[in-house]
């Protein structure tokens, strides 16, 4: 308890010597060594008083700070995963889109002799080379539904791998055929409003002629060995 100054004046003035030691730095009341406020409850302070010696309540009693955390280990990052290779572009030996009008007649997927002529001409460029595969692509116009359009590119594909299979010499599983149907036109918006989508109209016909082919892909490479035969 912190005894009001006009009540301990006389008594803390006559012992200030011993009281100061019941509370160092400060004047207190030397029976109880209870501090001795002024009027204004301000604690009275001996001449010996130092900051170290700072008790509350008379004085605020400055608080070590804690020491901060150490900091925690961060776990590496996971480091994203290697981006896949490309696989090796296969180099081509030779690339030909074939005028299915020049390989069938119309709506038909028999070989014309002008069309074996010009596989025959294929062969004969790729005769020395090494090749690794062949890849014939049938496509078809719109006049039609997709299903048989479908099915029209299919038949003229496999009819020109059975072809190249037999000129060749290759063998069948190292030519694909595969059929597009009308998925991949190359005549645009230029035959656009051309009248009745039928085969009948003789215009409309000519002007999709482009879609109707067959692309051929011969893949691998003409290196000889050192005797000149074909690898």
């Amino acid at each position: 308890m912190i005894k009001p100054f006009a009540a301990l004046l006389a008594a803390t003035l006559g012992g200030f010597a011993g009281a100061a030691g019941a509370q160092p730095g400060y004047v207190t009341d030397g029976g109880n060594a209870t501090v001795v406020t002024n009027p204004f409850g301000l604690c009275w302070k001996t001449g010996d008083w130092s900051p170290e010696k700072a008790a509350s309540p008379c004085d605020a009693v400055p608080v070590a700070a804690a020491p901060a955390p150490a900091p925690q280990p961060q776990a590496a990052p996971t480091p994203p995963p290697a981006p896949l290779a490309a696989a090796p572009a296969r180099p081509v030996i030779e690339k030909v889109t074939l005028n299915s009008d020049v390989l069938f007649d119309f709506n038909k997927a028999t070989l014309k002799d002008e069309g074996k002529q010009k596989l025959d001409e294929l062969a004969a460029r790729i005769k020395d080379a090494r090749v690794d595969e062949i890849d014939a692509e049938g496509h078809a116009d719109r006049i039609g539904s997709d299903q048989y359009n479908q099915r029209l590119s299919e038949q003229r594909a496999q009819s020109v791998k059975d072809y190249l299979a037999s000129s060749t010499g290759l063998p069948a599983d190292k030519i694909r055929a595969e059929g597009k149907g009308e998925s991949e036109p190359v005549t645009g918006e230029q035959c656009k409003r051309m009248g009745q989508e039928r085969g009948s109209n003789r215009k409309l016909v000519q002007c999709l002629q482009p879609d109707r082919r067959v692309e051929i892909e011969v893949l691998g490479n003409r290196e000889r060995s050192s005797t000149g035969s074909s690898k």
